[in-house]
This record gives C-alpha cells, sequence and structure tokens, in this order.
C-alpha cells in the first residue's frame, strides 16, 4: 500500500484523555477519498504504525481527522501522538482502507462505546448527508470524557443521538435488550468500541435472534486475545509457489517467520482485526485467532489471518 506525506496542521483537546489531529496533504493536493468506516495506517516517532478510523466528513478531501485516545495499555501508539506529535509535523500514513463499510439499509443502528465513536461518526455524517434513516447511542465513562460531544451538538442528526454515562442515573444507561428487542431484516447495527462491548452487543442481538449478516463491528486498538498462547505447539507452513517450508515455534507468528526469510506479505493491524493479510490455504487446518473472518469464513478453513492464526494440523499449505 503506497504512503501518503501529510502535515499535522491542527491537535485538538477533544475530551478528557482524546485529542484530535487534523492532517493534510504536504503537498497541498487533495487527499485520496474516503468512506465512512475507513482508516489509515499512521507511522509514529519511534517506528511505530497503528490504524485509526477517519471520523471527518467522507466527502472532505482537504483533511483527514483522527481521534486518539490516551490509552495506558498503550503498546506505545497513543503515547506517541499525545506526546510527540505536535501542528506542523509530517508524518506518513497509509491510503484510506475501509473493512467496516456502511451497507445500504432501510434503517441504521449505529452504537458507539468511547474512542470507538470515530468510525461511528463519520457514519453518522454520511447518513445524515444522504437522507438515511437512522439513530446512533454513544456511550462513555463521562461526559467529560466524551469526544466530539460539541460538534455533535452543532449537527443535523443531533436529535438522533442519544448518550449514555456509565456515571450517569441509572435510566439513562444503555438498555440494549429492549433497543434490539424484536429482530428486523431491515435493520442494520454498526458497533464500534471496547471488546467488551462490542461482545456485549454483538451476544445480545444473536441470543435475540438477529441475523448474524446485520450486525457489523470494529475493535478499536487491540484485539482480545484468542486461544492460549501458553500451549501453542510449533508448525510447518509451506508455500505453494515454491515448496519452501519453514517452522512456525511457539511464540512466533506466521508472518514473522516468514518475513526472516525474505518473504513479506501485506500486513497491517497485526492483531487479525484489519484483514490485510488475509491468506488462502491450500491444505491443513488453521487454528483461528482472528476478529476479521466469519464464523462460516472460519468453518470453511481456506483462508486465515498469519499475523496472529495459528495450525492445528501439522502443516498448512498456503497459496503464496
Amino acid at each position: 500500500m503506497s504512503q501518503l506525506q501529510v502535515k499535522v496542521t491542527a491537535r485538538r483537546e477533544e475530551a478528557e484523555g482524546i485529542v484530535s489531529l487534523e492532517l493534510a496533504a504536504a503537498d497541498g493536493k487533495p487527499l485520496p477519498p474516503f468512506s465512512a468506516g475507513s482508516h489509515i495506517d499512521v507511522h509514529l516517532p519511534g517506528g511505530l504504525m497503528r490504524q485509526y478510523s477517519l471520523c471527518n466528513p467522507p466527502h472532505e478531501s482537504h483533511r483527514y481527522q483522527i481521534g486518539v485516545l490516551r490509552d495506558p495499555n498503550s503498546r506505545g501508539g497513543s503515547a506517541a501522538v499525545h506526546e510527540a506529535v505536535r501542528p506542523g509535523d509530517v508524518i506518513s500514513i497509509s491510503e484510506p482502507c475501509n473493512h467496516f463499510p456502511l451497507v445500504q439499509a432501510r434503517r441504521t443502528l449505529l452504537l458507539a462505546g468511547g474512542i470507538g465513536v470515530t468510525p461511528i461518526l463519520c457514519m453518522a455524517e454520511r447518513l445524515a448527508a444522504d437522507g438515511a434513516e437512522f439513530d446512533m447511542h454513544y456511550c462513555a465513562r463521562s461526559p467529560a470524557r466524551t469526544a466530539f460531544r460539541e460538534r455533535i451538538a452543532q449537527s443535523a442528526f443531533a436529535g438522533r443521538v442519544a448518550y449514555h454515562f456509565d456515571d450517569g442515573e441509572p435510566g439513562q444507561k444503555l438498555d440494549l435488550a429492549t433497543l434490539i428487542a424484536v429482530p428486523d431484516a431491515n435493520t442494520h447495527i454498526y458497533v464500534c468500541g471496547p471488546s467488551g462491548f462490542i461482545g456485549h452487543v454483538v451476544d445480545t442481538a444473536k441470543a435475540i435472534g438477529w441475523p448474524a449478516s446485520n450486525v457489523h463491528f470494529e475493535y478499536f486498538g487491540a484485539a482480545p486475545a484468542s486461544g492460549d498462547a501458553a500451549g501453542d505447539a510449533p508448525f510447518d507452513v509451506k508455500l505453494a509457489s515454491s515448496g519452501q517450508v519453514f517452522t512456525v515455534p511457539a511464540g512466533r507468528t506466521v508472518i514473522q517467520v516468514l518475513a526472516e526469510h525474505g518473504v513479506e506479505l501485506p500486513v497491517s493491524c497485526e492483531q487479525g482485526v484489519c484483514g490485510t493479510c488475509l491468506t488462502r490455504v491450500l491444505e491443513g487446518e488453521p487454528e483461528h485467532r482472528d476478529l476479521y473472518l466469519t464464523d462460516e469464513e472460519r468453518a470453511a478453513n481456506d483462508q486465515f489471518t498469519p499475523c496472529c492464526s495459528r495450525a492445528r494440523s501439522a502443516l498448512l499449505v498456503l497459496d503464496v
């Protein structure tokens, strides 16, 4: 994926522990178009690369906007943004990529948890511009930690947004079971936020009987751990194109082992969230640890995410 040089044109404190950055092309040209739900890879000081959802209206071409939470459990990305990135800095980003796209629906229900509001806000902008029917529910710890509240209040869709605060009265908290009590094939649900929030929405919808195809989600930041790393066993991968066989030991990923031998696969999040590294499996049975594939796609066992998934069989033959 090609890289773009962008200048940080603005930095704003959006809420307690949350900053937004505005990015413009360093050469002054229009930025590549993007759609609601898109993210960019941002190359940060110290050699870090992190993904952030675009949260500005998707018709804009003069800027990208991202929102970043200062996460105490961060692997370094959020700290770099908060401490080292300032207006005037020039950084590298990827072109926008979308693994969380809106689909055309009679009605859309948007559910945001914390900093997961960033793609949800972009979706609200898009739906409002299209005159579509939608409602948005925004859950946060407190009003002080609710990013973009002023922007939402000034928007044309402000009346469609309901807030739910952890430190608020019980009556204002999100009653998800009531909100989605009746499955509706004409309604699509979109949810982004912490893994526990997403899991609650997805599990509740499934228990009520919502079609899985109508419930869309994107994990924000690190994916929840999947599989028992302590019990990992080594396995082999064979490249169909060359016949080369490499052993993947416990504690190493397929991506890492292949890279050590000069075989580069496209990779972005390295957590099984984005799908960038998705690779066809010609033989063998993967042990899926991603959050990208559907249950049906996993059951087919004909593709996997080599950034985090492993193998149940002794050998995987890859279409590489």
